[in-house]
């Protein structure tokens, strides 16, 4: 995807209703305001948000459109979780889970959640030791390497989540280690539609024995 990437072009991409746009330019607004006084995002991410960030994450939502409840693990700075919570907020039942162990962080997420008015709990806690039953989705983005990745989903992934983890040009590398300590591992690549080197990798079963 080449040439200029920005508002218009994400609402051009994303489907986002104008409702929608709003609460991106706001989330976009208070991650820079945020990002001044705690380090959420890289010096560079605002410049690339549009297209490296907000369609990164919004383009989950159309590998899974029938999805209620979704979990993010290691929310950080809500990349894909609170871009989700903003697609889903009209949605019926909807609820996304932004699991992030950081407390600085899930201030931030909390101010956003609250700011926007959006279908989303924060949870201060580490993936591997929340249990949360009827997540449909578990997601990840710039979290860790596959293996570890996995271990931390387990709870969920074990109670029915799918897995939409978003991940880089080294996806192949990690699933080949992935696949040594997870004996029964059903996944799918898919190509990424925001970075023509990124991947998302479907989890649809694993076990370590």
């Amino acid at each position: 995807m080449s040439g200029v990437f920005g508002p218009s072009e994400f609402q051009a991409a994303s489907g986002a209703s104008p409702s929608q746009m709003a609460d991106m330019l706001a989330y976009r607004a208070l991650l820079e305001d945020w990002n001044g006084r705690m380090n959420l995002v890289g010096p560079s991410a605002l410049d690339s948000f549009w297209l490296r960030h907000a369609w990164d994450s919004a383009q989950l939502r159309l590998i899974a459109p029938e999805a209620r409840v979704w979990a993010d693990i290691g929310a950080g700075a809500g990349l894909p979780g609170v871009v989700l919570a903003v697609f889903l907020k009209d949605a019926p039942d909807a609820q996304v889970h932004l699991i992030e162990s950081m407390a600085k962080r899930c201030r931030f997420l909390s101010e956003v959640v609250e700011q926007l008015s959006l279908p989303a709990t924060v949870h201060n806690a580490r993936g591997e030791d929340v249990v949360i039953n009827g997540v449909e989705i578990v997601t990840a983005r710039a979290c860790a390497p596959m293996t570890r990745l996995l271990g931390f989903a387990e709870p969920l992934l074990q109670r029915g989540a799918r897995g939409l983890f978003l991940k880089g040009r080294d996806a192949a590398a990690e699933l080949v280690e992935a696949r040594k300590a997870w004996k029964r591992l059903t996944m799918t690549t898919l190509s990424s539609r925001s970075d023509p080197e990124g991947n998302i990798v479907m989890v649809e079963a694993t076990s370590r024995g």
